[in-house]
């Protein structure tokens, strides 16, 4: 059985969608959840699936050994980034070396970087009169949205589109192919060309 967590700042829909998905296919079971937003809607949503939620500040995410030292204690696998907004940092990204998962709201390299998040990444598609956005799955290095390409799928963006009908179209893409996705990377059928 694989063990993997997942990392959520906000309403947790995504995590919702990993949860139940695995819960159906088993094979990779979701051991806990970490945020660092106590008013997180992920909380509510971990509570109601029955996985437990772990709620940390920015110190203990910085500055100390804790977080890791707790996913080595649930002896996890993988880290899933489901609308995690802070820079992970190294001492995670070495303890995870090609095992961190970051789901992002475009199409990288398009409209990626610190302060690219959620609504932020929508307007701005929506503003440069872009013809298509997407989601980008992809891997987690030491710089916001810069890891390894893992897979993309991609929405048309209509003329009379909004921010908030491209999110829409954008939060469908999310539901439909990131758990498949995670299902095929944990479980080593997608071949990444990740060096150990």
């Amino acid at each position: 059985m694989v063990r993997i967590v997942i990392f959520a700042s906000g309403s947790g829909s995504n995590a919702e969608r990993i949860i139940e998905y695995f819960e159906k296919k088993g094979g990779v079971e979701v051991v806990m959840i970490l945020t660092n937003n106590p008013q997180a809607g992920v909380i509510e949503r971990g509570r109601r699936l029955g996985v437990p939620t772990l709620i940390f500040d920015r110190k203990t995410f910085t500055q100390t050994d804790k977080i890791v030292e707790i996913l080595r204690y649930q002896a996890v696998d993988w880290v899933i980034l489901a609308g995690f907004l802070w820079l992970v940092p190294q001492n995670i990204i070495r303890a995870y070396h090609n095992r961190i998962i970051n789901i992002h709201p475009a199409l990288l390299p398009k409209y990626g970087g610190k302060g690219m998040w959620g609504h932020h990444v929508h307007q701005a598609v929506v503003d440069n009169r872009e013809k298509e956005s997407g989601i980008t799955i992809h891997m987690v290095d030491e710089k916001y949205d810069e890891g390894k390409v893992i897979f993309q799928a991609s929405c048309a963006v209509d003329e009379n589109d909004t921010a908030e009908t491209v999110a829409q179209k954008i939060h469908l893409l999310e539901y439909e192919h990131f758990p498949v996705i995670i299902d095929k990377v944990v479980n080593w059928e997608l071949d990444l060309g990740l060096a150990e």
